[in-house]
């Protein structure tokens, strides 16, 4: 493959090539996995880390993987692909991501691409396991990637967030004023409970271990970025797909979906935020053509001619932007015609600026409504649930708070320069039109593919789901224009 090709087309550059990828089994993993697969059907082989879960072994993992609804267009127009998948058994929590002598050898000989996107997104991890997940495991592999010997990318999936204590954040790397190797150190060797006590001093301002620790393995890719072709690529609140491979597609409860879900039920009736505040998404499809189209671009040069970290902030200022607010009224809007199944209340949210008044509203709206429902259930000889489900929600509604409440402009003029560069024979396969698409749409469509991915919902029973509805309070009948807002 001559330079003009490789130039001129995202897939001839990746054609003949193999790929390492760490978190592939993860939410952004399993689109990236499928893009490449779809979009660059020369890629010599796709390499997976996967550990055993849940008592499956690695290979029955990936055939289950390889049967969710995002790899039907492959299973039925492309399914002699699945044959470049290679699984890898090892481990990102454990020291060299778990990897045996023989797969390190064979990886370094191979890979050309190495996409490290495994991380633990839970904001409430201990700091050791956090430390483990998030820090330790780039730094393993930073060292595996300055091993490679046909290294010509070394791409690690950050966050946008890793900067919180700055109401600005430019593409640029910040340097972390706590020492990555003492963390580490004292992860692997201080006694678990101490952590414990230690953690809210070491965090500072820190909200949750995962910012805390995401920040320092930036730090560490930086670090490393004399030895390896660096990208460090900086997602925001990342969500369901746009358009591939299927509108909608989502696998977890994060941000934005959450809301319209929990809102949907009825288990939702208040959150802590402010709700003019914008909430910076981005669609995972988009974010992992971002992904593929900058590893190419990096991939352009030698290393020698540019060393520098090339840094992405996939956000969606200046792209979409929507208040928590109209996150939640699309929500609402969006049951009127695809109602969820079972709610339990009206479908309503009531957002609160004091944490004080939200504890209040949360004892009156959530806590009070479920406990006289959970003693029905236990005269009625069923099983109680809906307090315990409320603590649940209590617990993520104030894990969330610190971006519910505040706000961030995350500059992405090189994203959107990105998005310019992607070739003209490429623009039908990874380009979009950030600046068109319908955001009422999308939303629909997330909506959608909650219900039916998520809670598992069938389509084929909106009636019933609609005539639960109109006994519950339809949505028709409420006031859009005024969704409550508390400004204490």
């Amino acid at each position: 493959m001559n330079k003009v090709d490789v130039e001129s087309s995202i897939p001839a550059f990746y054609a003949g090539k193999s790929v390492f990828i760490t978190g592939g089994t993860g939410f952004m993993g399993k689109i990236l996995v499928e893009k490449l697969l779809w979009s660059c059907p020369d890629i010599r082989e796709i390499f997976l880390l996967m550990r055993p879960k849940k008592g499956v072994n690695i290979n029955d993992r990936i055939k289950n993987m390889i049967t969710l609804p995002i790899f039907d267009r492959l299973r039925k127009k492309k399914p002699q692909v699945f044959g470049k998948l290679i699984v890898v058994s090892g481990d990102s929590m454990k020291e060299g991501l778990g990897i045996g002598d023989l797969e390190r050898r064979f990886l370094i000989e191979r890979v050309s691409i190495f996409f490290h996107a495994a991380a633990s997104v839970r904001f409430d991890d201990s700091l050791k396991t956090a430390v483990m997940m998030n820090t330790r495991s780039t730094r393993d592999a930073c060292i595996l990637a300055a091993q490679m010997k046909k290294l010509e990318v070394f791409m690690h999936v950050s966050t946008a967030y890793t900067q919180a204590d700055k109401p600005i954040v430019e593409e640029k790397h910040y340097p972390s004023e706590v020492d990555w190797k003492k963390t580490i150190k004292i992860a692997e060797t201080v006694d678990e409970e101490i952590l414990k006590t230690l953690t809210p001093k070491y965090l500072g301002n820190f909200p949750n271990t995962y910012t805390f620790t995401k920040r320092l393995a930036e730090q560490i890719v930086n670090d490393y970025s004399h030895v390896i072709p660096a990208i460090i690529f900086r997602p925001s609140i990342v969500i369901s797909t746009l358009t591939e491979p299927m509108p909608g597609w989502v696998d977890n409860f994060n941000g934005p979906v959450g809301i319209m879900i929990g809102g949907g039920k009825g288990v939702l009736k208040v959150v802590l935020s402010d709700p003019e505040i914008s909430a910076d998404f981005i669609p995972v499809d988009v974010a992992i053509k971002a992904m593929i189209t900058a590893s190419w671009k990096r991939g352009l040069k030698k290393f020698t001619a540019d060393p520098a970290v090339h840094v992405y902030n996939c956000s969606s200022a200046d792209i979409k932007s929507v208040s928590l607010e109209e996150v939640a009224n699309l929500g609402l809007r969006c049951q009127e015609t695809y109602p969820l199944e079972g709610i339990i209340w009206k479908p309503d949210v009531l957002h609160v600026r004091s944490r004080f008044t939200f504890f209040i509203y949360v004892l009156i709206l959530h806590i009070l409504p479920s406990l006289i429902l959970d003693g029905i259930l236990k005269i009625s000889g069923k099983k109680t649930m809906l307090v315990k489900l409320q603590r649940k929600v209590y617990i993520a509604n104030s894990a969330l708070s610190h971006f519910t409440t505040n706000s961030w402009h995350f500059k992405n003029d090189k994203l959107l320069n990105l998005l310019s560069d992607v070739p003209p024979s490429d623009i039908e396969t990874f380009g979009y039109e950030y600046a068109t698409f319908d955001i009422n749409q999308y939303f629909t469509n997330c909506l959608i593919g909650a219900k039916v991915y998520l809670l598992n919902e069938s389509m084929d029973n909106l009636p019933v789901a609609k005539a639960h509805l109109q006994r519950n309070g339809n949505p028709s009948k409420m006031t859009f224009s005024r969704m409550k807002k508390i400004k204490i």
